[in-house]
């Protein structure tokens, strides 16, 4: 058994992670506010009324876009407003729920990102629909015994962010969570997961969030390693409640 080591939420897809010491989740959701929003391609067709899946592709992102990572930003639910900074500054603020703080949002990026991104960048949100790498609502989970075993590899610190995982846990056994998929665990008093699908990793996990540029090869090195570009598992909520730092992770 291991325990939660820690807990994050993305509010804007590609941009910063937020620390948590807990979460209430629901069965078959996602966190709430995580990949809430996203900032797409202005060629990008989204239809708010009815939202669907689309390919990350459709917007910004780290595995393209790595000048993201030097951007930090904190997303305040009680004003519903969004604040970017680069190097401790703030370089834009608005209130998401506002046309014009949205707009504030979306002028900075089409500014900052200039010609990496498709026709004037827009800021999209859908009542619950989250912006995933995939359809399914999941959380994704890291075992920081894998992270560890990869670093033993590559001969080289990763930083867990990289792999932008919602909870953070550690087995002591590199990989065992890949055994967990299609098989139900419980996470503290009364959350039941179901683990779908190891995560296939992409280009993202390359980009040094320190200094927003490419410096390794992850997925590269786990094939080469390991004979994969896995990290990383999907989890179902089956059962909501609360998720705290701490909580007991008892394998299937």
């Amino acid at each position: 058994m291991s325990r939660i080591a820690q807990i994050y939420r993305y509010p804007v897809k590609g941009l910063s992670p937020e620390p948590l010491s807990k979460t209430v989740v629901s069965a078959g959701r996602c966190i709430p506010m995580d990949r809430a929003f996203a900032l797409a391609h202005g060629s990008t067709q989204f239809d708010a009324a009815n939202p669907k899946f689309l390919p990350k592709s459709k917007f910004l992102m780290l595995a393209r876009n790595e000048r993201l990572a030097a951007l930090s930003s904190r997303y305040h639910d009680e004003t519903q407003e969004l604040v970017i900074e680069r190097d401790g500054k703030q370089v834009a603020r608005g209130r998401l729920d506002l046309p014009v703080g949205r707009q504030m949002i979306e002028q900075f990026f089409a500014a900052y990102m200039a010609d990496e991104v498709r026709g004037s960048p827009k800021l999209l949100r859908a009542g619950d629909h989250t912006f995933s790498d995939v359809p399914r609502h999941c959380l994704s989970a890291i075992n920081i015994s894998s992270l560890r075993e990869l670093e033993r590899v590559m001969k080289v610190p990763l930083d867990p962010l990289r792999f932008r995982a919602n909870l953070y846990f550690d087995t002591g056994v590199p990989w065992q969570e890949f055994d967990w998929c299609d098989n139900e665990f419980p996470i503290g008093d009364g959350v039941v997961v179901r683990a779908v699908s190891r995560i296939v990793r992409c280009a993202a996990t390359n980009v040094n969030l320190e200094t927003a540029s490419r410096d390794v090869n992850i997925p590269l090195q786990l094939q080469q390693a390991f004979g994969h570009a896995d990290m990383g598992i999907y989890v179902e909520v089956i059962n909501g409640g609360t998720i705290s730092l701490g909580d007991m992770v008892t394998p299937p």
